[in-house]
């Protein structure tokens, strides 16, 4: 007997329920551990490269806890299986919802609203070097899908911005054509790797990074099972050169060292073991007695995330990094987990094994430097405040090719190198920077002037950052001479990607009252006596709701009253500052503007 197929024709409203529904329970057997492979088997072990982060899920939810609504984005659908939708966004020109918009941050991009209505997307530049023509592709793909220009920021990388949704996926695959790449840049991964921007060229250095920065990070972008940790996880490399990397500001920094002999392992250079650093939680990474061959600095790294990977807090987000790990367990307990999975004790050496590491030189980011190659040197370009044009990376290509090596470094200082420039080059080199509008000298002032992207990219930022440092800058530059390195960062949130905790002068964004009736406007507040390497140590309050029309002053007054005050012409600003309190700093400000206004 033939039996006819029954035709229903649902109404769209039907259609659109019965998706939704269906929708559901597929997550619902996502979230039971029941999707792809485990499919019809109940409570089953979850197998695939998610599997880790699934079993630190459960645990949190048999404790009666609740997932932080990031982890149920991840659980319920993961990013990288979800580039079907993003296409289709970007055909729609469609912006993307709230669980879209922390997915596509493993793709590098983040949909900045209310901020702008649009994408920013940052790359993965490993130990921050790139070739010329990589920097002038970059520059045409700016010119034709996003805003004219790109910032470099602080973990020396790029960043893109003014992103519609339609150019999305065009702008990450047109990355991917320049052998470049955003994948994992954003959200719950292991960010950009950073290291020695002098990386064998620099005539100090114990050791060349570039090995074991690209190393780290090809193992992480060949391994999904290192995406989608507790929070965002940071690695750096220093090699001991001339320019600071701030290792000490990450979660895990590998410090190149020198080991004497006779202390029972092989002398030379290793690199030291720091973990824990987050200084926007005002702690730096900590260092102990280990000691790891460079060799074995991925398989380190590798373990330690391992390890933060189940039991990282996936609760509060707050929570959620490793210092937070280090804290509630102590290191010791940590660490011996990390030698457990190595399956190897770690290798230890008391303080006085290890030489002091060659002195950074706070200007060696700005203008020409010899290279430990005989008759080369690298330049360091200063842009302002990372932002540099399309021509302008055009013309630092052409610049670097012609006249260089080549290679375009960035730094975590927001400026970048040309390195490999001939004794006979320099000065051609030079007159070509400054006709497409740049400069290799800056003033102290300048030179280290940092700011975020601030309010006018970003949705979290309370103030106009990079507006308000260049105002600090333009205001001070030509009434307060400087003669003495000077740091002075501007964050837009406690979030603190301008470091503003480890600076000279720091300035974080708030909401100013300035009165009842009146909306709040912005401002800061503003710490002295930060300091990273060496002089490690998170800055001092001196002034709290300091409005940002006044904050240019405020800085004035401050480094006219170190220059009265300071104890010798030698004497740095943060040392100045360190031997003050908040109070006596504030009392010296003001009694310089009272002298001024006197003489006026």
């Amino acid at each position: 007997m033939k039996i006819e197929t029954l035709t229903v024709d649902f109404t769209d409203e039907q259609k659109r329920y019965l998706e939704g529904f269906t929708t559901g329970l597929q997550i619902s057997r996502v979230g039971r551990g029941l999707g792809g492979g485990n499919a019809g088997k109940a409570n089953a072990e979850p197998i695939g490269p998610d599997a880790a982060h699934i079993k630190a899920q459960d645990k949190v939810t048999a404790a009666g806890k609740k997932l932080a609504d990031q982890e149920k984005f991840k659980r319920e659908e993961h990013p990288f299986d979800a580039y079907p939708r993003l296409k289709q966004q970007a055909l729609d020109n469609a912006p993307p919802n709230p669980a879209d918009n922390f997915r596509w941050r493993y793709y590098g991009l983040f949909y900045v609203a209310p901020a702008q209505d649009s994408y920013m997307c940052r790359l993965r530049i490993p130990n921050g070097i790139l070739k010329h023509w990589q920097f002038a592709g970059l520059a045409d793909l700016a010119e034709k899908l996003c805003g004219p220009f790109c910032h470099v920021t602080t973990r020396a990388n790029l960043q893109v911005r003014e992103i519609p949704p339609k150019h999305a996926v065009a702008l990450i695959e047109g990355i991917q054509d320049l052998g470049l790449c955003s994948r994992g840049t954003g959200a719950d991964n292991i960010r950009n790797v950073t290291g020695t921007p002098t990386a064998g060229i620099d005539p100090q250095e114990l050791l060349d990074t570039r090995e074991y920065a690209r190393e780290w990070h090809y193992h992480i972008l060949n391994d999904r099972s290192l995406y989608g940790l507790p929070r965002k996880f940071n690695v750096a490399f220093d090699g001991a050169g001339k320019i600071a990397v701030l290792e000490d500001t990450n979660d895990i920094a590998f410090s190149a060292v020198e080991v004497k002999d006779a202390f029972g392992v092989e002398p030379g250079v290793w690199f030291r073991l720091g973990l824990g650093g987050i200084t926007g939680h005002k702690d730096f990474a900590k260092y102990g007695d280990i000691i790891v061959k460079p060799a074995d600095a991925t398989k380190v790294s590798d373990a330690i995330v391992r390890i933060f990977i189940d039991l990282g807090d996936r609760t509060n987000r707050n929570k959620a990094r490793l210092k937070y790990v280090l804290d509630g367990m102590g290191h010791d307990k940590f660490l011996a987990l990390v030698e457990e999975r190595l399956g190897q004790p770690f290798t230890r050496v008391p303080p006085e094994a290890l030489s002091p590491r060659p002195a950074f030189d706070r200007m060696a980011h700005i203008g020409v430097h010899k290279q430990k190659q005989e008759g080369l040197n690298w330049i360091g370009v200063s842009l302002p405040l990372g932002k540099v044009t399309c021509d302008q990376m055009r013309g630092l290509a052409r610049i670097a090719q012609d006249l260089g090596d080549g290679d375009i470094r960035l730094t975590v200082w927001q400026n970048l190198l040309i390195p490999g420039v001939s004794d006979a080059n320099v000065e051609l080199a030079i007159a070509a920077i400054r006709k497409i509008g740049l400069a290799v000298e800056a003033s102290q002032i300048r030179a280290g002037l940092i700011a975020c992207t601030g309010n006018a990219g970003c949705r979290f930022a309370a103030s106009n950052t990079k507006r308000h440092a260049a105002e600090i800058g333009d205001w001070c530059e030509p009434r307060v001479n400087i003669d003495t390195p000077l740091n002075i960062h501007v964050t837009g949130c406690h979030h603190s990607c301008a470091q503003h905790y480890i600076s000279d002068i720091g300035l974080i964004a708030a909401k100013v009252d300035v009165g009842e009736d009146v909306d709040p406007v912005e401002g800061y507040h503003l710490f002295t006596g930060g300091g990273f390497g060496p002089d490690a140590d998170v800055g001092q309050e001196v002034y709290h709701d300091l409005k940002a029309e006044d904050a240019p002053q405020t800085v004035e007054r401050l480094l006219k009253a170190y220059l009265a005050h300071r104890s010798s012409p030698q004497e740095t600003f943060l040392t100045f500052a360190r031997r003050h309190d908040g109070e006596t700093l504030r009392k010296l400000a003001d009694a310089q503007v009272a002298e001024t206004q006197v003489s006026l």
